[in-house]
């Protein structure tokens, strides 16, 4: 009986150590997960469907990946046999943004109350799928993930606080398609003046340049750090921020977000809990020190590219 009794003690005490893994632990599987969305064998919708289901488990991945993939095989079917790029991408317009038998005179829709997206559910895209009401970012992503399907030349690009598609056609040129408002052709003046940037933010990339496939992913992924800020896991969405960044340096985005998570670790840990500086813990003052440097070099560096408050965050 006593050994049956140190046996159990023993698995209790394991079973205590695995569930109650120290947070470095923790953040290195959180940052194993995020870098394993840039593995080059993953379609884009895997990576966001795969995003959509850390941020909620209860994500079907395989239910949205056939609705995909059915959506572009209709749209194939309507832009007929042959088609080239501009007739295709005429039927992806037509298919998601016009009343028909297609999308049983229900079309995919700008929502006006949530425009940004800044309700967490409604950046998922199951959501969108079901409600047909989206967002500046759910909008141009499912547009570019069917129309990927269909051979469609597309990427995303930013804007502050915004998404849109860049095509390129047959002959080589570069459209902006503003999927919010039925993918119409739209100028980069329109974003400069709907959505002041400043000029050093577009010299260097920031806004209204084609992403590449690691930028797009790091685009996608930023919901991430975005629900781990959201959920006062300040901790986790430095640590996404930071693979992230390693991807995509440039994210002013990012970038932001990752200053906004330091700063709020220090708020959490140290402002708001101490008045004087002799009173924090030696320990506790060198993350401190540590915390500020990230939240200083973060925005410092958003800043040199470009980046105002404005564009986002205000920490």
């Amino acid at each position: 009986m006593k050994t049956l009794a140190a046996a159990l003690l023993s698995f209790l005490l394991l079973s205590f150590e695995v569930l109650a893994a120290p947070p470095e632990a923790d953040l290195a599987q959180v940052q194993a997960t995020t870098e394993a969305l840039f593995s080059p064998g993953l379609d884009l919708a895997d990576v966001k469907l795969e995003v959509d289901h850390m941020v909620d488990p209860s994500v079907n991945r395989l239910v949205v990946l056939r609705e995909i993939d059915r959506m572009a095989s209709d749209v194939a079917a309507m832009a007929g046999d042959n088609a080239g790029s501009a007739q295709k991408l005429e039927a992806l317009k037509r298919y998601l943004y016009q009343a028909g038998s297609w999308n049983g005179g229900k079309p995919f829709q700008y929502d006006l109350s949530d425009p940004l997206g800044e309700n967490p559910a409604s950046r998922k895209l199951v959501r969108y799928l079901e409600t047909r009401r989206g967002n500046c970012v759910t909008m141009p992503i499912l547009f570019l993930l069917v129309g990927e399907r269909l051979g469609l030349n597309l990427t995303l690009a930013e804007a502050p606080l915004h998404l849109f598609v860049k095509y390129t056609d047959d002959d080589g040129r570069s459209w902006n398609l503003e999927a919010t408002s039925g993918a119409g052709f739209t100028r980069d003046a329109w974003y400069r003046q709907k959505l002041p940037m400043t000029d050093e933010a577009v010299r260097n990339g920031v806004y209204l340049r084609a992403l590449s496939r690691e930028e797009t992913v790091t685009a996608m992924a930023a919901f991430l750090v975005e629900h781990y800020l959201d959920t006062g896991a300040d901790e986790k969405a430095a640590a996404v921020a930071d693979v992230l960044l390693q991807h995509y340096p440039n994210s002013a985005y990012v970038l932001a977000k990752k200053g906004t998570a330091y700063y709020r670790l220090l708020q959490r840990e140290v402002t708001s809990k101490y008045t004087r500086m002799e009173d924090i813990p030696p320990d506790l003052r060198a993350r401190a020190d540590h915390w500020y440097r990230e939240n200083i070099a973060a925005f410092d560096r958003a800043e040199a590219l470009g980046w105002r408050i404005g564009d986002g965050q205000t920490q």
